[in-house]
């Protein structure tokens, strides 16, 4: 959440940040205006507040009853006055809260300006496609051929964009959730197993509420939320804490199945199981000083660099422009990995510094160890990596002739076999 003082003091740098992430820049107004008023009233406030303790230590010092009671009068319509001015003042103050709580990010300068996704800019390719002497199937046909991906079941038990994996290929899923988090672990980051649900309070605190209302799955009478990323649970782990610098940073991973009400555009992403309403991730997440937070964005781009070369990927790196990054984040590098079977690009992992802006939301703080009072702590997060799109590269990447897919031999003590074969 933004400083409300950034928008009183720089409200060009804000106008600024909306016109470059397509939003429209005259919601800055709108604030300062409610701001304004809240500020008026709060000064009202005050100065009855004073009239009215004056006038209260007046009438303890008359003797006459006719003015006395006449000052009871005066005081009781001062009171009147100053609670009317106490509810106007509240509800400035949520109009502009609001308003503000809606607002993205800033953006930091290195974000470069663009429309679209068109706009991202790849900064590294590594690697080379995998070379076929055959034509290379897309998953869908690969999983289904095994007899192993099952669309019609899943559509049956859940409606459109569900499926359901059997066997090999469920053991595949199962085993790479298990190896990236032994991966983690031992790059350094301390495994968390979460609530797959949260309070309402929690998502507006991870900048999922107020803007992302209608892509999440709630509960019809209660305040349970379903997750829609581990980023989310991991965030509100330490909210309302002050946190001891020395314990700084802390680096956290977590696997969640993942809930959004997606809104898939007809003819595209219709096929396999690269977009649906529910999907496995295991999430990246760190907590900073703020003058660690540079630093920690390369560490977190290193490690998944490092992942996405242990499951031999061809891969490239983007940083997204200004107006595809998201809600929460200042800057952001996104990883795709190659799809031979697809030929296409797919998003496996996106990572992104937050800065202070959901410490904001969620009253997280460490204690500053040179002024001793306590500073908002930044937060980074990172998908470490994201299924089923890692689960549709490593089995194109791995096919052979005849249909099967080779398991990778890192994965093959999880699977259980060093190739997975159609079911006889």
């Amino acid at each position: 959440m933004l400083d409300i003082r950034t928008l009183r003091n720089t409200p060009d740098i804000v106008r600024d940040m909306l016109r470059a992430r397509g939003s429209d820049p005259s919601t800055v107004d709108t604030v300062l205006e409610l701001d304004s008023q809240w500020r008026d009233k709060v000064t009202e406030r005050d100065q009855l507040r004073g009239d009215r303790k004056s006038r209260s230590k007046l009438i303890g010092r008359t003797r006459d009853p006719e003015a006395r009671a006449a000052m009871i009068a005066e005081v009781e319509g001062i009171k009147a006055a100053m609670q009317a001015a106490e509810q106007a003042e509240r509800g400035l103050s949520e109009q502009r809260d609001a308003l503000v709580s809606a607002l993205p990010n800033l953006l930091d300068p290195r974000t470069p300006e663009g429309k679209g996704e068109h706009d991202n800019v790849v900064i590294e390719t590594v690697g080379e496609p995998a070379a076929f002497d055959f034509d290379a199937k897309p998953h869908w046909d690969l999983g289904t051929d095994l007899g192993m991906m099952d669309f019609e079941r899943g559509v049956k038990l859940a409606g459109s964009r569900f499926y359901v994996l059997r066997d090999d290929l469920a053991r595949l899923q199962r085993g790479l959730i298990s190896w990236l988090l032994d991966f983690h672990s031992k790059g350094g980051y301390r495994e968390l197993y979460l609530p797959f649900v949260v309070r309402e309070k929690v998502l507006f605190g991870a900048g999922q509420l107020p803007k992302f209302r209608e892509n999440i799955y709630k509960d019809g009478t209660e305040d349970v939320w379903l997750v829609p990323t581990a980023e989310i649970p991991l965030t509100g782990f330490h909210a309302d804490e002050v946190l001891s610098a020395d314990k700084l940073p802390l680096s956290y991973s977590a696997y969640t199945p993942c809930f959004r009400r997606e809104k898939m555009s007809h003819g595209r992403d219709v096929r396999g199981i690269k977009r649906g309403h529910q999907f496995d991730k295991v999430e990246l997440y760190k907590l900073t000083r703020p003058e660690d937070s540079e630093a920690a964005l390369d560490e977190m781009r290193a490690h998944v660099s490092r992942l996405c070369e242990a499951l031999g990927m061809h891969y490239r790196v983007l940083q997204l422009c200004s107006a595809d990054i998201g809600f929460g984040s200042k800057i952001t590098y996104d990883f795709e990995a190659w799809a031979p079977g697809c030929k296409e690009w797919l998003e496996i992992s996106s990572v992104s510094d937050c800065g202070d802006f959901q410490a904001r939301r969620t009253n997280l703080r460490f204690r500053n160890p040179d002024t001793r009072k306590p500073a908002w702590v930044h937060t980074l997060n990172g998908s470490g990596l994201g299924l089923p799109r890692t689960m549709i590269c490593v089995m194109e990447n791995n096919q052979q002739a005849d249909g099967s897919i080779r398991v990778p031999d890192f994965l093959q003590s999880y699977v259980g076999r060093e190739v997975i074969r159609p079911i006889s």
